[in-house]
C-alpha cells in the first residue's frame, strides 16, 4: 500500500480534495493517504502554521498531493507553499499546458511545459527597509541552483520526446544574476544536440507567447519569470482551472492544481477540480500507475465531449 501526504488546503480545497478521493476510490489504486490541516487551518487550531507531523509525514512518504492554500497578501504569514518548497528543497516546479479541442481557445496546438527554478531569485522572501521611503528585496540566483533545473529540463525533454528547449531571462538587465543563468544553459545545452535550445529575453518570450505559442515547446526560467510565464501559458489554454503541477526534487514531490484556493467560492460547490485531478494525475505517472492515470485524463476528455460551450 503505497502512503502519501495529502493536505486538503482551504478554500474550495476540500472540495476539490474530494472529487479527487471519489476518483481514487473508483480506481481502486492501493494508496492510503496520510491528511493533515496546515497553513491557516492548522494555525486556527494549534497555532502552527506547518505542524512537526507533516513534515515528517513527507519525509517518510516522499510524496505529497495538496489542495491549495490561501496565502494573505501584504501582511500575514509567508506562503505555505514557498516555506515547503524550501523545507524539502523542491528545486523544480513542473507547470505543463495544452489545448483541448472541446474547448473554445483562441490557440490550436499548444503544448508546453514550464520548469520553472523553485528555491531561489525574489521568492527567497529577503527584504530590508532602507529608509521610510525605500525598500530593497534580494535577488540570488547560484550556479548550484541553476544548473540543476537546466539539466533538469534537458533530461526530460529527452525522455519526454521534446524538440525544443527555449531559456528565458533578462540577462541584458541583470547582467550577473540572469547572466549566471544564461551563461550555465549556453554551457549545458551542449551536452545535448540533439534537442535544439534557445533563449528569449522574458519580454520577448511573453510577447511571441501570445503570438505564436504553438512555437513553444519546453521553456526553462528562474523562479519569477516561471510563476509569470506559467500563469501566462495557462491563459493560452483556458485558465489556471486547467493546469496541474508538481514542484520535485530527485526524492520527493508534491503534486498540486496551479490556481489558488478561491474562498470566495468555498461551500458554493461549483469550483472547478479538473487542474487538481490532472495533478493527481501526474503524481499516478510518477508512481507507476500511468494507466490508471491514463483513465482518468480519458473521463475528463469525456466530459469535454459533452460540454455544451455558451
Amino acid at each position: 500500500m503505497k502512503k502519501i501526504t495529502l493536505f486538503e488546503g482551504d478554500g474550495i480545497g476540500p472540495e476539490i480534495t474530494q472529487t479527487v478521493l471519489d476518483v481514487f476510490k473508483a480506481l481502486e489504486v492501493p494508496i492510503e493517504f496520510e491528511k493533515y490541516d496546515i497553513g491557516q487551518t492548522s494555525y486556527d487550531k494549534t497555532g502552527i502554521l506547518i505542524p512537526e507531523d507533516a513534515i515528517e509525514s513527507i519525509k517518510r512518504n516522499k510524496l505529497a498531493l495538496k489542495a491549495p492554500i490561501t496565502t494573505p497578501i501584504g501582511k500575514g504569514f509567508r506562503s505555505i507553499n514557498v516555506e515547503l518548497r524550501m523545507i524539502f528543497d523542491l528545486y523544480a516546479n513542473i507547470r505543463p499546458v495544452k489545448t483541448y479541442k472541446q474547448l473554445k481557445s483562441r490557440y490550436e496546438n499548444v503544448d508546453i511545459i514550464v520548469y520553472r527554478e523553485n528555491t531561489e531569485d525574489l521568492y527567497i522572501g529577503e527584504e530590508k527597509q532602507v529608509s521610510e521611503d525605500e525598500c530593497i528585496a534580494i535577488k540570488r540566483i547560484t550556479r548550484h541552483a541553476t544548473r540543476r533545473i537546466i539539466k533538469k529540463a534537458f533530461n526530460d525533454a529527452v525522455k519526454l520526446g521534446r524538440k525544443k528547449v527555449t531559456c528565458v531571462h533578462k540577462a541584458n538587465i541583470l547582467k550577473l544574476t540572469d547572466g549566471m543563468f544564461l551563461d550555465e544553459f549556453n554551457k549545458i545545452k551542449k551536452e545535448y544536440p540533439s534537442i535544439e535550445a534557445d533563449d528569449l529575453i522574458v519580454d520577448i518570450a511573453c510577447m511571441k507567447l501570445v503570438m505564436q505559442p504553438e512555437n513553444f515547446d519546453l521553456m526553462v526560467m528562474p523562479n519569477l519569470y516561471g510563476d509569470i510565464i506559467s500563469d501566462l501559458t495557462s491563459g493560452l489554454t483556458g485558465g489556471v482551472g486547467l493546469s496541474p503541477s508538481v514542484n520535485m526534487n530527485d526524492e520527493c514531490a508534491m503534486f498540486e492544481a496551479v490556481h489558488g484556493s478561491a474562498p470566495k467560492h468555498a461551500g458554493l460547490n461549483d469550483a472547478n477540480p479538473t487542474a487538481f485531478l490532472l495533478s493527481a494525475c501526474m503524481m499516478l505517472d510518477h508512481i507507476g500507475y500511468q494507466e490508471e492515470g491514463d483513465r482518468v485524463r480519458a473521463a475528463i476528455n469525456s466530459c469535454f465531449d459533452n460540454i455544451e460551450l455558451c
